[in-house]
């Protein structure tokens, strides 16, 4: 097979390898199971450099799935719940899924429906980031059931990123409104005070 694709033929070896040479070309063999094998004149050099590019390029395109874990308790309490509802926010926000995990202890394992219940609650007070991708299930002493984010993890790193810039330019806007107010305070002179007549109140001393 000649550089371009085309066929050249079945030629011998040495055949080849001079054609090679005289191409400047490498000979490579591309299907060696064939019969005959089969083989290409290229740029082995280059070949490797951009196939090594496109890897690169499918590397960083590539959307790496994490699976963060939060564990709670079936009696947890209102304020615990809600630092716990905040980090599985944050987490979807991020374009992460979540493995929610209910403990159980003791008694608590016979009354599963309480874990259910709290999975339920928390699956409703995110369903604006994520849904219920894996529904929750018994595992042991643990319920567990897994929430995934609505948006794509490159989205919502563009969207996090955004959000980052946008703050720091309403930072940067704060700071330069501040620095013009105390400049102009500098700048401007204060109210002179009206110097009037003297008048002398002793009157044996002349004015």
């Amino acid at each position: 097979m000649g550089p371009n694709g085309e066929t050249v033929g079945i030629v011998s070896t040495g055949d080849a390898l001079r054609l090679a040479q005289e191409a400047d070309l490498d000979l490579v063999e591309i299907a060696p199971m064939g019969r005959p094998p089969v083989c290409k004149l290229m740029d082995y050099g280059k070949f490797k450099y951009e196939n090594a590019q496109k890897a690169r390029e499918a590397r960083r395109n590539q959307t790496n799935t994490v699976i963060k874990e939060m564990k709670l308790r079936p009696k947890i309490d209102s304020h615990d719940y809600e630092t716990k509802k905040g980090h599985v926010v944050r987490f979807l926000r991020q374009g992460d899924k979540v493995k929610i995990t209910i403990m159980f202890r003791g008694r608590e394992q016979h009354r599963p429906e309480l874990g259910f219940r709290l999975l339920q609650k928390l699956a409703e007070d995110v369903t604006d980031l994520g849904f219920v991708e894996s529904s929750p299930k018994q595992d042991g002493r643990n319920m567990t059931m897994v929430i995934g984010p609505h948006k794509k993890k490159s989205e919502a790193k563009a969207e996090v990123k955004a959000e980052k810039e946008t703050r720091a330019a309403e930072r940067e806007a704060e700071r330069a409104e501040e620095h013009a107010e105390r400049s102009a305070g500098r700048a401007a002179p204060g109210p002179k005070k009206a110097r009037g007549r003297s008048e002398n109140l002793d009157p044996e001393i002349e004015a």
